[in-house]
């Protein structure tokens, strides 16, 4: 029993290390990569890099998991097995990129779209795996924490600049490198080329949506939801003075350009996070912070009511939009992981015609006609025709086993990782994961394995000495 009991509190002990900062003299943060990534996304942004940075910064984290692999060894988190076998079947789905798939336009799918989609897997298991393998030395949870603060701080600034300078956009270095060709292609245009706003026609006139510095508004949306559960984690509940002050007035000010980005899976989804957080709390016995935490709310509904941020809100829920053609391609989605259920078919393809006609093409009389994405619309469709029923329940049960694993997540940053995973199995349903989004819910299985870890085998090593 005191063997069990020595156990359980060195499991604590490491589980706490995070809030340890590594000393000077002590071995070096190595971790430089994963805080240039995030911190320094802006820059990346303003470059034309956008995504493709994580390709940049993964080369060093690679090499230092092979360095570690022939010295310590490599570890993996519980469960990695799923993950793996879902990266096989990624590349298994490669041979299906060809093939003709039945109601889509000939030739719509091609290699580059499918074969980026694995690197980004691939490249995003790297900085899962070397997030997770440092130590608090090395990378402190802290700091990583941190990063992804600043980055909703870039977040909340980007979307300002869509709102006040919706038009304003401009080439960036690397588009100036690249072929004609390449930089012309409408994808890689979004990829590489910074604008602040998405310009969309929703209620009837163009409406300008927020999107900087990420591709699309959606990403915007997913994004800013992640992020404000980091913000409130470095900066809110273990910040003090000046830096928590500051984060709840950065969380206050980011309601006008959530508001304007029309995303209403966004909104829908802050709710959960606050319910989540409310129920974490009373778990605790904060009754006192809950109930301060819902007059705050209250107050800021009777803000927002009386506001012109209302209007926006009833006039998007007024003007559905896009509900009928997400609604077609994702049927098609089904559709196609019925035709190919073990692999899919490698990568998305164009539907013929749309739910508005069969025609093929838009048109200047039926505009939403013809030749939408189909598995666009949502990680989970997108995964469905690219993997097929089989790989898309590798992919998502990966994530759930990890979010069963650590559902009793004690330390204050396992709980945002938590939610952080638990937030994709709402969003997959509206917005494509990959890249960004993907890569913070991948940072977020690392540190629930690093903080949570130790607890979780602490508990099995109690149970175990039949102590209860």
């Amino acid at each position: 029993m005191t063997a069990v009991g020595a156990a359980t509190r060195g499991a604590r002990s490491t589980a706490v290390t995070w809030q340890v900062t590594a000393r000077r003299g002590s071995t070096p943060v190595t971790g430089w990569p994963v805080v240039w990534l995030l911190a320094g996304y802006p820059l990346w942004w303003a470059l034309g890099m956008g995504q493709f940075a994580y390709w940049l910064f993964a080369v060093p984290m690679l090499a230092e998991l092979v360095r570690r692999h022939r010295t310590v060894g490599l570890r993996v988190p519980p469960w990695f097995w799923l993950w793996a076998l879902f990266l096989v079947w990624t590349v298994l789905g490669l041979a299906l990129v060809t093939v003709e798939m039945p109601g889509t336009v000939p030739g719509s799918g091609g290699y580059p779209g499918a074969v980026l989609r694995v690197i980004n897997y691939l490249v995003l298991t790297v900085v899962m795996l070397y997030v997770g393998n440092l130590t608090e030395r090395e990378l402190p949870v802290r700091l990583v924490a941190w990063s992804l603060a600043v980055l909703c701080l870039v977040t909340i600034a980007g979307g300002y600049l869509g709102m006040l300078a919706p038009t304003f956009e401009f080439t960036a270095p690397l588009e100036y490198l690249m072929p004609g060709a390449l930089v012309s292609d409408p994808y890689m245009q979004t990829l590489i080329h910074p604008a602040s706003a998405q310009i969309m026609d929703i209620f009837g006139y163009e409406s300008a949506r927020p999107k900087a510095p990420w591709e699309y508004t959606n990403i915007w949306g997913y994004m800013i939801s992640l992020l404000l559960v980091w913000l409130m984690v470095a900066w809110v509940i273990q910040g003090t003075g000046l830096a928590r002050w500051g984060a709840l007035v950065a969380a206050g000010v980011s309601v006008a350009p959530i508001v304007y980005s029309l995303n209403r899976a966004l909104w829908a989804g802050l709710m959960l996070s606050l319910a989540f957080g409310a129920a974490q709390a009373l778990r605790r016995g904060r009754v006192v912070l809950v109930g301060a935490g819902a007059v705050a709310m209250v107050a800021l509904s009777l803000t927002l009511a009386l506001s012109p941020l209302a209007d926006v809100v009833r006039e998007r829920a007024d003007n559905p939009h896009s509900d009928d053609g997400r609604a077609a391609t994702n049927a098609a989605s089904v559709e196609a992981a019925d035709l190919s259920p073990v692999v899919g078919w490698g990568t998305t393809r164009e539907g013929q015609g749309s739910s508005d006609s069969i025609a093929i093409g838009p048109s200047a009389e039926c505009p939403g006609c013809g030749q939408h994405v189909i598995g666009n619309a949502g990680q989970l469709w997108m995964t469905l025709i690219a993997s097929g029923w089989v790989g898309t329940a590798l992919f998502v049960a990966f994530f759930a086993v990890v979010a069963w694993r650590y559902r009793a997540a004690v330390t204050v940053v396992g709980q945002g990782a938590l939610l952080t995973v638990l937030l994709l199995f709402w969003y997959m349903f509206f917005y494509v994961a990959l890249m960004s989004p993907l890569a913070v819910t991948m940072i977020a299985v690392a540190l629930l394995w690093r903080v949570e870890e130790p607890l979780v085998a602490g508990r099995r090593a109690t149970r175990a000495g039949g102590v209860w």
